[in-house]
């Protein structure tokens, strides 16, 4: 008896949630299809009914953990909470959420054009919903000051080794964005 229907998209979804949880806590370099595969409970060989690359998991981890943050977020809150939330030092641990714009901005930059072209898709999409959230209609350059308080926030303050530091930067990053 084969495997029914939905069995197919299952696999890949527990393949792309373990990737981007690892890729996000470790880099792409520091992680390596077995891992991804063991930590998703599933062995080597299903990855390949799946992905033809690492780096295309990587790219597809990159968009999944993106959407399923959007999806998250449909019935958010007013924007300020959210950017609360997101400049949080809860979201700096990654434990409940983690946002790959943050959480893989300078491993991205390392990367092929395929796995870039679908982080600029992603913060692009940032950048809109933020847009689409405000308060008015921003400008475009209101939103892109917004997005790089929010994202490059929370990039530096996951760098830092500083907790208090880290919250101070995240606080500051939280005030100078008025939407």
């Amino acid at each position: 008896m084969g495997w029914n229907k939905e069995h197919k998209p299952q696999v890949r979804d527990q393949i792309l949630e373990s990737a981007a949880q690892l890729f996000m806590n470790r880099g792409f370099d520091n992680v390596s299809i077995d891992e991804v595969m063991q930590n998703a409970g599933l062995t080597r060989g299903a990855f390949y009914a799946h992905f033809k690359s690492k780096s295309e998991l990587y790219a597809e981890a990159i968009r999944d953990a993106a959407l399923k943050s959007i999806h998250a977020q449909e019935d958010a809150p007013p924007v300020s909470e959210r950017i609360a939330k997101y400049l949080s030092l809860e979201h700096r641990k990654g434990e409940s959420m983690a946002c790959p714009l943050a959480f893989l901005v300078s491993d991205v930059s390392q990367q092929n054009n395929t796995v870039r072209d679908v982080y600029t898709k992603v913060f692009k999409g940032f950048v809109k919903k933020l847009t689409e959230s405000s308060k008015e209609h921003i400008s475009d350059q209101e939103a892109l000051k917004s997005a790089v308080l929010m994202v490059g926030g929370m990039a530096v303050a996951r760098a830092l080794n500083d907790d208090t530091l880290a919250e101070q930067l995240l606080t500051a990053c939280q005030q100078a964005i008025d939407l």
